[in-house]
């Protein structure tokens, strides 16, 4: 008998592609020491983690008033940390760049940090979309900082990288 195949969605296969993204993300916290943990875990027992933490899979309500996640959240006290980090991949045509309007509106007043990095990458975006919500972020920067408090950040995962390797020493 023949096993059938199993054949991989768009959706599938996205949603793969931008877990390869958070993977990389890991090794930068761990190779600095930081302890990578769920969310749900570290809340039910805070005391039992140190001061540098990667949480990952980070609640918040979202601008609809339902349940979101945020890949990560990285808290430090010796660094002075605490920034939600997301993470956008789009290789092929999809609609992860259709969301970033929903994103940033997210970012600026449903997640309850002040210091937000988004993380956007893949080739597949729309033309546009990412110089699109890196310029909205800077030219907005005025009003997010001094009215809003909020700093957000839109990289790529090389600038991200940079901004780790300078942040986090």
């Amino acid at each position: 008998m023949q096993q059938p195949q199993i054949v991989a969605t768009q959706g599938s296969r996205a949603a793969r592609q931008g877990r390869n993204l958070e993977t990389l993300i890991l090794p930068i916290f761990q190779n600095k020491n930081f302890e990578v943990v769920s969310y749900s875990a570290w809340s039910k027992k805070k005391e039992s983690y140190g001061d540098k933490l990667l949480l990952k899979h980070v609640p918040y309500t979202t601008i609809y008033g339902h349940p979101g996640y945020t890949e990560f959240l990285v808290r430090s006290l010796p660094h002075k940390l605490n920034v939600r980090i997301e993470c956008k991949w789009q290789q092929s045509s999809g609609s992860v760049d259709e969301k970033l309007p929903y994103l940033y509106l997210n970012c600026i007043e449903a997640m309850p940090e002040t210091d937000i990095i988004i993380i956007a990458g893949g080739g597949g975006m729309k033309q546009g979309a990412i110089p699109w919500l890196k310029t909205t972020v800077l030219t907005k920067k005025y009003l997010l900082n001094s009215v809003l408090n909020k700093n957000i950040q839109v990289f790529t995962i090389d600038e991200f990288l940079r901004w780790a390797n300078t942040t986090i020493n």
